[in-house]
C-alpha cells in the first residue's frame, strides 16, 4: 500500500488516486467505514494534512462521507455515482421515479439480450431471499434483497455505465421501500417487475421484460400519488 516517492503528480493527487482505486476495486466496500487516519497515514506513508486533502476531495465528489466522531464511509464507487446521489436529494420522489422508468426499462431490455445463466440464477436467489425476509418480518433484509435484485438486473444489462448510474439509486430506493412496507395491505412480493421479469429475461423476451417493469413502476407511481 506504500506510495512510491515521486515528483510526477502532487502527493495529494497520488493519494486521492490510491484511495479511489481501493473503492473502485471493492477493497473498501460500499456503506463500510474505511480504515482510521492513523492506519492510512502509516500504510501510505503520508502526513495527516495530505491524507485529509485526499479524503476531502473524494468526499466532495460524493465517493466518501465523513461522519464527525464516527469515521469516514464509502458512499459511491465513482464520481458519477457520487454526484448522482447528491442530485437525488434535491429532487422529488416523483422526479426520481420518472428517471428510474428510463433506466429500468433499458436495463430490462438489455438484460433480456445479454443476461447469462448465472445472472438469472442470482436474480432468482435474491427473490427467494426477499420472500423469506418478508415472511419473517425482516423488512430491512427484504428491502436489501429487493434492491439487490434490481441492481443485479442492471448489471446483467451488460452496460457498465447504466449499471453505475443505477447503483446510485440505492439510498433513495431503500428509503422508499421501507416507507412502502408500512402501508396497510401493501404487497411486499409483487410478481410484476420481479418473478415474471426474470422469466422474460431468461426467455430473451425484451418486450415482456419491459412490460413487467412498467407494471411494477406504475404501482410505485400510484403509491407516490397517494
Amino acid at each position: 500500500m506504500t506510495l512510491s516517492t515521486s515528483h510526477r503528480p502532487p502527493l495529494a493527487d497520488e493519494v486521492t488516486a490510491k484511495l479511489r482505486e481501493m473503492i473502485q476495486t471493492g477493497e473498501w466496500p460500499l456503506q463500510q467505514r474505511i480504515p482510521s487516519e492513523t492506519e492510512l497515514m502509516s500504510g501510505l506513508g503520508v502526513s495527516r494534512g495530505t491524507l485529509r486533502e485526499a479524503v476531502k476531495a473524494l468526499a466532495h465528489s460524493g465517493m466518501l462521507e465523513v461522519r464527525r466522531g464516527d469515521g469516514t464511509y464509502v458512499r459511491a464507487t465513482s464520481e458519477i455515482s457520487g454526484a448522482a446521489r447528491r442530485l437525488y436529494k434535491e429532487h422529488t420522489n416523483e422526479h426520481v421515479l420518472e428517471v428510474r422508468v428510463g433506466l429500468d426499462t433499458q436495463a430490462a431490455r438489455l438484460a433480456a439480450r445479454h443476461a447469462t445463466a448465472d445472472d438469472v440464477a442470482a436474480m432468482r436467489a435474491l427473490l427467494t431471499e426477499r420472500a423469506e425476509a418478508w415472511h419473517a418480518g425482516d423488512y430491512a433484509g427484504w428491502a436489501r434483497a429487493d434492491w439487490g435484485f434490481h441492481e443485479r438486473l442492471a448489471q446483467a444489462s451488460g452496460n457498465p455505465l447504466l449499471h453505475e448510474l443505477y447503483v446510485s439509486f440505492g439510498d433513495v430506493f431503500h428509503a422508499d421501500l421501507l416507507k412502502q412496507h408500512m402501508r396497510p395491505g401493501f404487497n411486499g412480493l409483487p410478481d410484476a417487475g420481479h418473478g415474471e421479469l426474470v422469466d422474460a429475461v431468461e426467455a430473451h423476451d425484451g418486450d415482456a421484460a419491459v412490460a413487467s417493469v412498467h407494471r411494477n413502476l406504475n404501482s410505485c407511481a400510484d403509491w407516490l400519488r397517494e
